[in-house]
């Protein structure tokens, strides 16, 4: 800038600075200037000192302003929050509600999450508590579900049949259970407080589930166990200890069934948790197959001969799910109680006294004395034929429980010691062979013994031909179940060479007396002839007088035709011989007097004693005839 301009400018501002020295500001323009610029400095900070104040006053104020804000933001975020908390406790409180457990299950696993990681603005323990309450509302459901599964009536048709779980139940139960197995526990969550409550409560709750469930597995049994106890007393043996052994399977069935229910239905799914519950769930069915055994093991010691096919045939099917038993219900369910294994050792016992005791029966019937016997089959005959008919049906524990007694042992009364170990040598094949041996013995020496009871020899011949012939029939020539593998060369040898002897000795009693009245003697005069004759068809009246008594062979028509054939040929071809030699009118004016019936009347007559037919006559006659059986000891 030039001197004039300067000029000017400090003319036009004379005013600002009145108090300067004209002569100043036109000698030194610059320093004119410099004055002014000062003098504005210290107006500025004139200014600033008075404004400060108020500046900071109003920064404070505007923060004061921001912290109310964020304050009321936070009273209104708090007080949303705590609306929202104490919705959830009063959801939680209630339980959970038809139709909204997924929600239920949402609050309450939001609650969890929010202790455990601690997101919560709320007391730890007053959470826990919430979160205990609601696991025991879950728990609680879970139970009413549960028990709605395990109520009503069973299916009860003829057969078992297995009762499901209820689908609708176990549309709910699914999900609950999963849910239930994500809660706390102290061994998934040792610092969360609720978690041993929480495990309390399930513990309670399963507990629970497998009592439920053991009391409605043995509902659904008690209606069968019922009826093979009381088909037991009236059934076929073998085909009741089938049914016993079909009920045992049934059980296993329903144990099985309800380890499947329990792996997907428990709450605490680990091991041990699973194992007490499963012993407490079969413990109702353990003690159910207890009783039932315990009923039918009664009947058979009442009277062991009647039902001992009923024990070999229930311990033969029992035998069988051993192995089943023994996984489902003791180590699955962590029991040391073996109730399958007991029962077997009570049946066995009962096998084991059967054997013997039917021998000795069977050599106490010889003991029978001043009482009648008929001269057709003898009890202790049908009963021997039925029993060992009846060994092939329950062969495998037959032979079990001979092995087990002792090869031999059980010959009691003849030195013998029940339970001394068995030979090296014996097998289960052998020993069976053994003990029908000694049966069969046993019942033709009762047999001959009975025999000789009576007054009469004939009618006891009779009685033993018919007896020994039955056995020898039904097993060895006619048998009419597979019996022939079980006896052995010397039995098929003891009841041929005993039928034969009972054969010569109805010859004899019978019909060697009419051969002897044939006989040639020294005496040969007409009068003796004439006797032979008299006494000839005297006896051969006799003879046929008793067959129209006592029957031969009644229910064996092919052995009654080879008897025929064999007494005609003993006897007519003698009395052809003998009349052909004295029946000329050498001996009597009137032979007719003497010779009543000829040769083929005779053999006619023969054949006739063991023609089928009604034995019977008429009314007066069969009074006579019975006593004349009862004369000698025996009866029809």
């Amino acid at each position: 800038m030039d001197d004039d301009t300067a000029e000017i400018e400090l003319a036009s501002n004379l005013t600002l600075l009145p108090n300067v020295n004209v002569s100043v500001v036109q000698s030194s323009p610059r320093h004119y200037v410099a004055a002014i610029l000062s003098s504005f400095d210290a107006r500025l900070v004139k200014v600033e000192k008075s404004i400060l104040p108020l500046y900071n006053a109003s920064q404070m104020l505007s923060k004061r302003g921001n912290n109310i804000e964020s304050a009321l933001q936070k009273i209104d975020e708090m007080k949303s929050n705590q609306e929202g908390i104490a919705a959830e406790e009063a959801l939680i409180l209630r339980g959970p509600q038809p139709g909204r457990l997924d929600e239920y299950k949402d609050v309450l696993g939001r609650v969890n999450a929010g202790l455990v990681f601690g997101s919560l603005d709320r007391d730890s323990r007053d959470t826990a508590r919430l979160v205990e309450t609601g696991a025991k509302k879950l728990t609680q459901l879970y139970t009413k579900l549960v028990a709605e599964a395990s109520s009503g009536a069973p299916l009860n048709g003829v057969e078992f049949q297995l009762t499901p779980f209820p689908s609708s139940q176990l549309a709910v139960l699914d999900p609950l259970v999963k849910f239930l197995r994500t809660l706390p526990l102290p061994a998934t969550h040792p610092s969360h407080p609720a978690a041993p409550a929480i495990q309390a409560a399930l513990k309670e709750a399963q507990k629970g589930y497998a009592d439920m469930r053991g009391a409605w597995g043995k509902k659904c049994l008690e209606l069968y166990a019922r009826r093979v106890v009381e088909r037991s007393e009236t059934l076929d043996g073998v085909k009741a200890g089938r049914e016993f052994g079909i009920w045992v399977s049934s059980l296993l069935t329903v144990a099985e069934a309800e380890y499947g229910l329990l792996l997907d239905l428990a709450p605490l799914s680990l091991s041990p948790f699973l194992e007490s519950s499963f012993g407490t769930l079969v413990t109702p069915l353990a003690t159910l197959f207890t009783t039932t055994l315990g009923s039918i093991s009664a009947l058979i010691k009442k009277s062991i001969n009647k039902h001992t096919f009923l024990a070999l045939s229930a311990h033969a099917h029992l035998s069988q799910y051993q192995g089943e038993w023994d996984d489902f219900m003791s180590r699955r369910a962590d029991r040391a109680e073996n109730e399958l294994k007991d029962g077997l050792h009570s049946l066995r016992a009962s096998c084991l006294r059967s054997f013997p005791e039917f021998i000795a029966d069977i050599r106490l019937a010889a003991n029978g004395k001043g009482g009648e016997f008929s001269t057709g089959l003898h009890e202790i005959t049908a009963s021997t034929v039925k029993f060992l008919e009846r060994i092939p049906e329950v062969q495998s524990a037959a032979s079990s429980a001979l092995l087990t007694l002792g090869d031999g042992n059980w010959r009691m009364g003849e030195g013998v010691q029940i339970g001394k170990a068995p030979k090296a040598d014996a097998d289960e094949n052998t020993v069976i062979e053994h003990y029908m041996f000694d049966v069969i013995n046993a019942v033709i020496s009762t047999l001959q013994t009975l025999s000789r009871t009576g007054k009469r020899p004939s009618f006891g011949s009779i009685f033993l031909i018919n007896n020994v012939s039955y056995l020898r029939a039904r097993l060895l020539i006619r048998p009419q179940v597979n019996i022939l593998p079980l006896l052995s060369k010397p039995t098929q040898d003891t009841l041929n060479s005993n039928f034969r002897t009972a054969k010569a000795a109805y010859f004899d009693s019978n019909f060697s007396p009419l051969m002897q009245t044939l006989s040639e003697d020294k005496d040969k005069g007409k009068g003796a002839i004439k006797e032979k004759f008299t006494r000839f068809f005297d006896l051969l009246e006799e003879v046929s007088e008793r067959h129209k008594l006592a029957r031969v062979l009644q229910d064996d028509r092919e052995g009654r035709e080879q008897m025929a054939d064999e007494v005609a040929k003993m006897v007519v071809p003698s009395l052809q011989r003998f009349q052909q030699k004295h029946g000329g009118k050498d001996f009597s004016r009137n032979p007719s007097k003497y010779i009543k019936m000829s040769a083929d009347e005779v053999e006619n007559l023969i054949r006739g004693f063991y023609a089928e037919g009604d034995s019977k006559v008429v009314p007066v006659a069969e009074r006579v005839q019975n006593n004349l059986l009862i004369q000698a000891g025996w009866s029809r």
